[in-house]
């Protein structure tokens, strides 16, 4: 199975004051520069979804906007998967410092076996961190036309596989893997993780 890695880089950072988050830099990395890293070798070919292309051209990448503007992650996610050459499309958080290989590879190996391949921790599945094939794309469309924004919301209309903490668990800490940087506080947990890091 195809899949295209998606770099959803389209929020406006208001917790972090208006700066981009993904432009942070991080252990002499920019954040979404250390995503990009990662995916790249792991997916057939990548794109962002981006309503600020010119800041993002440095990564060499293909840029989308948004299909549906100012309809949250779940707008991204149906841009990415729409534009996505792939069957599937893996889409993740411009702002995950600490995405580890291992993990993205779990997902990835299961994403002919459901249409959304989900990684669970606890009661929250770990929506910015999952594949979605295309058949997704018209109960996603249905709901951003309807206003209604939580990514969960048409899952009981797919195929949903989860991935299990304990299968995280054993190449990562979830907190860690599964981190966001949305607030100058998680940011400076991160500086810290990623000293500890080397």
């Amino acid at each position: 199975m195809r899949v295209t890695g998606v770099i959803q880089a389209g929020g406006r950072s208001v917790r972090m004051g208006g700066r981009p988050k993904a432009l942070i830099e991080l252990g002499g990395r920019r954040i979404i520069e250390r995503v990009r890293d990662v995916l790249l070798p792991l997916v057939h070919d990548a794109l962002i979804v981006t309503n600020t292309p010119d800041l993002y051209a440095f990564l060499g990448l293909p840029m989308v906007a948004d299909v549906y503007p100012d309809h949250g992650s779940l707008g991204g996610i149906y841009t990415g998967l729409k534009a996505a050459a792939g069957d599937a499309a893996f889409t993740v958080a411009c702002d995950m410092p600490f995405l580890h290989p291992e993990v993205v590879r779990l997902v990835i190996a299961r994403a002919g076996e459901g249409d959304v391949v989900v990684p669970r921790v606890g009661a929250q599945h770990e929506t910015m961190h999952a594949a979605y094939a295309k058949a997704c794309l018209p109960h996603i469309e249905e709901r951003l036309i309807a206003g209604r924004l939580k990514i969960t919301g048409f899952f009981e209309r797919v195929r949903v596989v989860e991935i299990l903490e304990s299968e995280v668990a054993a190449f990562s800490d979830p907190a860690i893997t599964f981190m966001n940087v949305n607030t100058p506080e998680e940011l400076e947990r991160a500086t810290t993780i990623a000293a500890e890091r080397g």
